[in-house]
């Protein structure tokens, strides 16, 4: 049996998609990878939250309080009073009726769709949804129906299609991780409401982003009262860890009676209750960090779309430039390490076949000088590739 796993890893070094770990250590928008200290253009951390004293105080203080760890499940005795506080935050922020904090997105996503579907149900999900959405809605053993990315005239004439006693479900992001551009959520909430499906929506990339207060995409569209579920991750802008799913009691109360991953799972450590916390008032009263951030992408995209670059359809503070061969994915994003920029190379099955990318995140607590640097060295090693002219 090793002899085949072997044969497989050497099959995907042959690919140039063979995956090491590497020892990092965060520093602000700069990180310690490989014994260099490098600007960090690969991290979530979009706000720079992460390193945020006022979270770190919040997360000890909640350790002091109530310890290390949860000891149990939610449902048995790991419901500490942290998570009433937190879903409280989320439910003022968010204007629901009911929020529900889970340990991941992956495991919200997960849980979310194999408790709302099942063999009766029909998934409708974007062929660029994330893998957790891709496994959620393999487990829930529905039939899955997936639609060209963003296209919703394909999305309508396989509603149409569809079984009219059977539950449909729509899912996508909101912003997709490793392209940048958006959902077109209106078209999304028609067809909704025209075929009497519901609609379920990620918005990891979106959250502490986008929206007034930053609640996310569908706040700042004005559509948030039209989509039945909102999930989001507190591990990206929020700069903590864990999820939270937010919309009508019936549905949350719904899922906290049947998703799995959320049934049978430890309760989140204090310490990341008390971070959390933290983070949904920060994120509420520091707009200049999501105006920041917003005008330093624009600047970013801009400029690489000026020099040549392909960078999709990107809008947002997500931003890839797509060199499509993997080999020279990874040569781009070594040659840039050697400039002193941490710029990771995201290559298949993270992205289709033939679309290797370097994929950008931008930080709020990153300079405009900062980022005039680093565009300098992309030039540079865009020409020496032959990437741009």
């Amino acid at each position: 049996m090793w002899e085949e796993l072997q044969l497989h890893i050497e099959q995907l070094a042959g690919k140039a998609q063979k995956r090491t770990l590497v020892k990092t250590e965060s520093d602000g928008c700069f990180i310690h990878m490989d014994g260099r200290h490098l600007f960090n253009l690969s991290s979530n951390n979009y706000l720079g939250l992460a390193n945020d004293e006022r979270l770190i105080h919040a997360s000890i203080e909640a350790t002091r309080r109530y310890g290390v760890g949860a000891t149990a499940s939610r449902l048995v005795v790991g419901n500490h009073s942290l998570y009433e506080q937190a879903e409280e935050a989320l439910i003022r922020w968010k204007g629901c009726e009911a929020a529900l904090i889970v340990n991941s997105g992956y495991t919200a996503n997960i849980g979310i769709l194999s408790s709302l579907a099942g063999r009766d149900a029909i998934i409708f999900s974007d062929k660029w949804n994330h893998a957790s959405i891709v496994d959620g809605a393999i487990l829930s053993r529905a039939e899955v129906r997936r639609y060209r990315h963003a296209d919703m005239d394909h999305l309508e004439t396989l509603l149409k299609k569809a079984e009219r006693h059977k539950r449909k479900i729509i899912v996508t992001d909101t912003i997709f991780s490793m392209d940048g551009d958006v959902a077109p959520l209106r078209d999304l909430v028609m067809l909704k409401e025209t075929y009497g499906a519901m609609l379920v929506v990620d918005e990891a990339h979106a959250s502490g982003v986008y929206g007034k207060n930053g609640e996310g995409m569908a706040h700042e569209l004005q559509l948030a009262q039209h989509i039945d579920i909102h999930m989001g991750t507190c591990s990206k802008a929020l700069g903590a860890y864990g999820a939270y799913v937010t919309g009508k009691r019936v549905f949350i109360d719904y899922l906290m009676n049947t998703m799995r991953p959320f049934i049978f799972t430890t309760a989140l450590p204090p310490s990341v209750l008390g971070a959390i916390c933290a983070a949904v008032d920060i994120v509420q009263r520091e707009i200049t960090l999501r105006h920041h951030l917003h005008a330093l992408s624009d600047y970013f995209r801009t400029r690489l779309q000026q020099v040549g670059f392909h960078i999709g359809e990107s809008t947002t503070h997500i931003v890839p430039i797509i060199v499509g061969d993997n080999e020279r994915a990874l040569a781009f994003s070594a040659q840039l390490r050697e400039r002193g920029i941490a710029a990771v190379a995201i290559r298949p099955p993270t992205v289709p076949e033939g679309t290797a990318r370097i994929r950008f995140a931008l930080m709020a607590t990153m300079t405009n000088q900062q980022i005039d640097w680093a565009l300098s060295h992309i030039f540079e090693v865009g020409k020496e590739m032959g990437l741009i002219a």
